[in-house]
């Protein structure tokens, strides 16, 4: 039986959970401030320290949905997103409009599994 890592527990939640060579990551900004680059920017940054955390990085993302909370900063997402990403390594991804996220201001929230190395 594998076991199951968890890191940055709380009741709630956990920062990341790592299981048979995959991580399991969630984020939102630290902050409503900004706009959505400046979101993305925060958020894309937290994944990958996070991702280094356990031994992965960003050119091995399996899978990230990109939650944002109106659909006109799709292409300033995107902007961010393209130039973090490393060329080659794209994930499958989906991206969707919710009504809300948990804290008002948020504007975009994004889930991803990664493989380790």
């Amino acid at each position: 039986m594998q076991a199951i890592q968890r890191n940055g527990t709380t009741a709630r939640y956990s920062d990341s959970v790592v299981h048979n060579g995959v991580v399991y990551l969630v984020e939102v900004p630290g902050s409503s401030d900004g706009d959505i680059t400046s979101q993305t920017r925060d958020v894309l940054a937290s994944l990958e320290r996070q991702l280094q955390a356990v031994g992965s990085d960003r050119g091995r993302i399996l899978m990230a949905t990109v939650y944002l909370t109106d659909l006109t900063d799709y292409d300033g997402m995107n902007a961010v997103w393209d130039a973090w990403l490393p060329p080659g390594t794209a994930p499958s991804r989906a991206c969707v409009q919710i009504a809300g996220l948990a804290q008002p201001g948020w504007r975009i929230e994004i889930a991803m599994t990664a493989a380790t190395c």
